[in-house]
This record gives structure tokens, C-alpha cells and sequence, in this order.
């Protein structure tokens, strides 16, 4: 196994890129394999295997609840979650594989562009589940079976409704530069964030570096994970998030919270975050059995339902109160593009927003 480069520069060259819009190339390099269902061999090898290691930077909570909700399907089988930043989880593959450490089974990322580096490093193993084949966009399948996404959600603004008033808060980035919110503001880092990461690349293509300047004068609390802002929100530490979960702001207002969210009239960041099971998985029959549960309309309905998030499986419904998708306006995403000009993005949003 050859080794995995930690930096996202140059990865893209020979490899397959994917447009501007688009979730997942639509460039095949080899034909997806044919859909697998879950059958009781396929089950009673992962019980054998008797638990699956799942790297994932979805928050901790909403993934122990998908982790429980395997578990009871799938008594004998344990599931092991490591959570962390998308970022540390990159590093974290990077620096395993690299000593030839190969512990992670299943990944999940916030950062869609990672899994471009692991598919050209050759890491990735094909497999399509049966649901994914059936009910998911071909955008939001590789079209070599390798990943599919397992969650969508966007990174917005959001308030505490007991500092802001309704018809005070911001409706719009822009609305966030206006002196009145100088030391209100919490927002997430890109350099652990993947959310934070791609929210930032398509921010500074459709507002320019100069918003970004702008904001960091306003005495901005920055903090390391997309999941803070929601939480320092809700503690009242600050009236305002400038980025954030979506997911789990939902959480803490249907939890009878003081918060409340905002879709920015330029277009929310919308992020995608895909799952991928790797060719050495110390547990290959549990890691796809887990796959195909993390991927099927039961455990979507899950993370829509329990954990704020959205689902692009066409048989999920979304939860009353929480406004559709289909009606925001949104950014598109580009995770070549993030690929490519990650490490630049990072040294140059650090230098505006020192934590």
C-alpha cells in the first residue's frame, strides 16, 4: 500500500475531478458492481467479525444514536464510533495508513473532497447497497460505487432569541458586518471543521476574501467545530452564529431552546458528507453491513428525525416545522474545488481569525 499524503494540494492531477454544482464526478473510471442486498450470510460473517470501527465527524450524539440503532438491529455486532473534526479524521486516515496501521472500517466526512484523495489513492471499496441503487440521485453516488452521502445539511446563520429580537436579526451575511453585532458573533474554524471547510470555499467564490476581512474586524468568538456555535448560542455566550450545523441548531430548538435559524438571502453553504468503506477494513463483512444500514430509508429517517440532518434517500420524508430544502436558497458545492485550494484557504483564514 502506497502511502497517503496528508496535504489536499495537487491531488486532483490524473484523478477524476468533479464539476462545479455537482456532488460526485459523473467521469467513471471502472463500472460500479452491481447492487448488493443484505443477505443472512452477509450478516452472520459481520456477527463473526463482531464489531466495526466507524470514523466519522457527524456530532457525537446523533452518531451514537445511529451506532445503538445497528446494534439493536444487529445484536452481536458492536460499533465503535471515533469522532472528531473532519479534518483531524483526514490527518488521522493519513498518518495510520502512512504506518501502515489500517483500524478504520467505515469513514464519514463532512469534507466531500476527501474522499476524491482516498478514491485516487485506491483505498476506497467499491460496494453499492441496495437502497443507494435504488433510491439515491446519481449526483450523490460515486458513480464507481466507492461512497454515497450519507448526510446533507447546510451551515447557516442562527440567533438566541432571548438577546435578538426577531425583527432585529440578520437576514443576510452582509447583515452580520453591521457594528451593532461587534462581539456578538461565535463561528467554527475551517482548519477542523469540514463543514466550516467547504462552508468557507463557497462563501469566499460568492462573496469574495473581502466579507471575510470585513467580518473579522467585528471581534468574532472563534471556536474549533461546526457543532459549537449552535451550543455557545444556547448557553447565551454569544446572540449570533455567523456558521454553523443547521442539524443541530433543529436539535436545540425542537428541544424548547432559545434559538432560531436563518437562511442568508445570498444562499446557505450546503454541505454534503459521504460514507466509504476501505479495502482493508479490518472488518469488511461488518463495514458494509453498516454501510448498508448507515445508507437504508430506516436509518435516514434517523438522522432526519432524531438528528436535525437531511437525506437525499427518495423515500425519507422531512420533519414537520423545519423548513424543505427544496425552498432555500442554497450555494453549490465544489469539492474539487475545495480539494485543490483547501490548504491555501486554511493559511489564509487563519491569519484573519486567530483563535
Amino acid at each position: 500500500m502506497k502511502q497517503l499524503s496528508i496535504s489536499r494540494r495537487g491531488v486532483l492531477k490524473g484523478g477524476a475531478a468533479l464539476a462545479a454544482g455537482a456532488v460526485f464526478s459523473t467521469r467513471v473510471v471502472a463500472a460500479a458492481p452491481p447492487a448488493e442486498a443484505v443477505t443472512p450470510a452477509l450478516v452472520e460473517a459481520a456477527k463473526k467479525e463482531g464489531q466495526v470501527m466507524y470514523y466519522t465527524s457527524t456530532d457525537l450524539p446523533v452518531a451514537e444514536k445511529l451506532a445503538k440503532a445497528f446494534e439493536a438491529k444487529y445484536p452481536g455486532i458492536a460499533v465503535r464510533v471515533e469522532r472528531t473534526g473532519a479534518e483531524r479524521v483526514f490527518q488521522r486516515i493519513g498518518q495510520e495508513y502512512a504506518s501502515k496501521i489500517h483500524a478504520v472500517d467505515i469513514v464519514n466526512s463532512s469534507d466531500a473532497a476527501h474522499f476524491i484523495v482516498w478514491k485516487r489513492d485506491g483505498i476506497l471499496a467499491p460496494y453499492v447497497p441496495e437502497d443507494v441503487a435504488k433510491f439515491y440521485p446519481a449526483e450523490h453516488k460515486d458513480p464507481d460505487g466507492q461512497f454515497a452521502s450519507f448526510r446533507v445539511w447546510l451551515s447557516i446563520i442562527a440567533y438566541n432569541t432571548n438577546l435578538v429580537k426577531a425583527e432585529d436579526a440578520p437576514k443576510s451575511f452582509a447583515d452580520l458586518l453591521d457594528p451593532k453585532w461587534k462581539g456578538k458573533i461565535v463561528k467554527a474554524h475551517p482548519g477542523y471543521s469540514g463543514t466550516i471547510m467547504t462552508a468557507t470555499y463557497q462563501m469566499q467564490r460568492d462573496l469574495g476574501w473581502s466579507y471575510f476581512e470585513q467580518l473579522a474586524k467585528q471581534n468574532v468568538m472563534q471556536v474549533q467545530s461546526s457543532a459549537d456555535p449552535p451550543k455557545k448560542l444556547d448557553l447565551g455566550e454569544r446572540a449570533v452564529m455567523a456558521d454553523g450545523n443547521e442539524y443541530n441548531i433543529f436539535q436545540i430548538k425542537e428541544a424548547g431552546r432559545p434559538v432560531e435559524p436563518v437562511y442568508a438571502t445570498e444562499g446557505s453553504p450546503l454541505i454534503i458528507g459521504p460514507n466509504g468503506v476501505f479495502k482493508a477494513a479490518p472488518h469488511p463483512n461488518a463495514a458494509r453491513l453498516f454501510q448498508a444500514f448507515s445508507l437504508s430509508r430506516e436509518a435516514q429517517q434517523l438522522i432526519v428525525d432524531v438528528g436535525g440532518l437531511r437525506s437525499v434517500h427518495s423515500q425519507t420524508k422531512e420533519k414537520a416545522g423545519r423548513r424543505p430544502l427544496a425552498e432555500i436558497k442554497t450555494m453549490k458545492d465544489d469539492a474539487a474545488a475545495v480539494e485543490k485550494e483547501g490548504e491555501a484557504i486554511k493559511a489564509r483564514y487563519t491569519k484573519l481569525f486567530r483563535v
